[in-house]
């Protein structure tokens, strides 16, 4: 009996010894994969700040360098917004609309912009938002409106210049700088007014450079140079920056296109830049006339056309007594119907640069000719010409 108890006593020990080491080990095997976890976690997160520091210093190395360089990311573009809210104005006036008895008055909105370009702040804003404008006002963030006089206006521009009797410490300009600074995919901010909601922050994308597009206000001709975004224009935005992604203007919020899905227009801020002291000093800017009506070729009309060349400006007429037509330049002879159904004059001549620079659509050709050269100037048209390419010296005119 006495052994049994003895030996009882010690199967129960070796249990007891058992379960303890295997606790021990239980808990050492947990304890290690967490510190192995937690290792292979910081080892994340180091390779993590690591990636991040490398990119940061490649940035502050090619800023140093006077390279280019990509901002990874924000987290808000408030701090841009509230630097820059206080320099941009509500537009808003009537517009007379004669009826067949009475004469009936109409409210229109708008927005601008303060600059100091001449010495003096003045406003800008497009033509079209004060164009027959009476009892116009301008009004600030804080409330406060004034009246305001207009010095110039181009409406092949779609530019105005307004002058304001209002206090210094309303007069904050913005900084503006040459829209040849931008590229296809910078981030670009508009701020204005749609539908009189006012101070409305949108943001997009430059999707295209040197538009030239034909409006209203602009009758036979087109507005050159324009910046085609993907930010979002409403009726009120028009005349409001466009700003770059440190605040600065490059351009004026101008135009939608009908029906379109987030494709607006803006005028670029070279024109301000070219423009404002002549329309400060006279009261108008005279743009340089070329006097043609082209068409963009393609490989369609190329073919109908009979051209071996796919690209350029076909001249579909020469407007009489103009500069193209004083410099012997050619319009269209006949008349064909290319696959599509279009109808298009050919046999006339084929534009494909302007002083040796390229020429594939007349965006080229007006954006160029409009953004380089004055009226009186000559410039060298390479044309195609029976098969045969051709330099013609041209004197451009201006418009009336």
């Amino acid at each position: 009996m006495a052994e049994t108890h003895s030996s009882q006593r010690l199967k129960i020990l070796a249990l007891v010894l058992a379960v303890l080491a295997v606790g021990l080990f239980a808990g050492y095997a947990l304890s290690s994969y967490s510190s192995q976890t937690q290792i292979a976690k910081l080892d994340s997160n180091i390779a993590g700040l690591e990636s991040q520091l490398s990119s940061v210093q490649l940035q502050i190395a090619s800023i140093q360098s006077g390279g280019n360089y990509t901002v990874l990311s924000v987290d808000s573009l408030n701090p841009l917004y509230e630097s820059v809210k206080g320099s941009i104005v509500t537009i808003e006036g009537l517009v007379a609309e004669q009826g067949f008895f009475s004469t009936t008055y109409s409210e229109v909105l708008g927005s601008g912009f303060v600059v100091n370009l001449t010495g003096q702040p003045l406003i800008i804003t497009n033509f079209h938002v004060v164009d027959g404008m009476i009892n116009g006002s301008v009004t600030f963030t804080n409330g406060e409106a004034y009246t305001f006089k207009v010095l110039g206006e181009d409406k092949y521009s779609d530019l105005a210049v307004l002058q304001v009797q209002a206090p210094a410490d309303l007069l904050k300009p913005l900084t503006v700088v040459s829209s040849g600074t931008l590229n296809v995919g910078d981030v670009v901010i508009a701020i204005g007014n749609p539908y009189g909601l006012q101070s409305t922050m949108t943001s997009g994308i430059v999707s295209q450079l040197n538009r030239a597009i034909q409006t209203d206000i602009s009758g036979n001709y087109l507005i050159s140079g324009m910046i085609q975004i993907s930010t979002p224009i409403n009726p009120g935005n028009s005349g409001g920056p466009l700003l770059d992604d440190q605040g600065r203007v490059v351009g004026i919020t101008a135009d939608i296109v009908s029906g379109s899905q987030s494709v607006g227009f803006a005028v670029p801020s070279d024109a301000i830049i070219r423009e404002i002291q002549d329309l400060v000093t006279t009261g108008t800017y005279s743009h340089p006339y070329l006097g043609v009506n082209g068409y963009d070729l393609d490989y369609l009309t190329a073919q109908a056309a009979g051209l071996n060349i796919t690209y350029g400006v076909l001249i579909q007429t020469v407007s009489s007594g103009g500069p193209a037509a004083s410099a012997g330049l050619r319009g269209g002879t006949q008349t064909v119907t290319v696959f599509t159904g279009e109808t298009v004059s050919v046999g006339g001549d084929l534009i494909i640069q302007v002083n040796n620079q390229p020429v594939r659509t007349m965006d080229d050709l007006t954006s160029y000719i409009d953004g380089n050269t004055v009226p009186g100037q000559t410039v060298n048209l390479a044309i195609v010409r029976g098969g045969v390419t051709l330099t013609i010296p041209v004197t451009l005119g201006a418009r009336s």
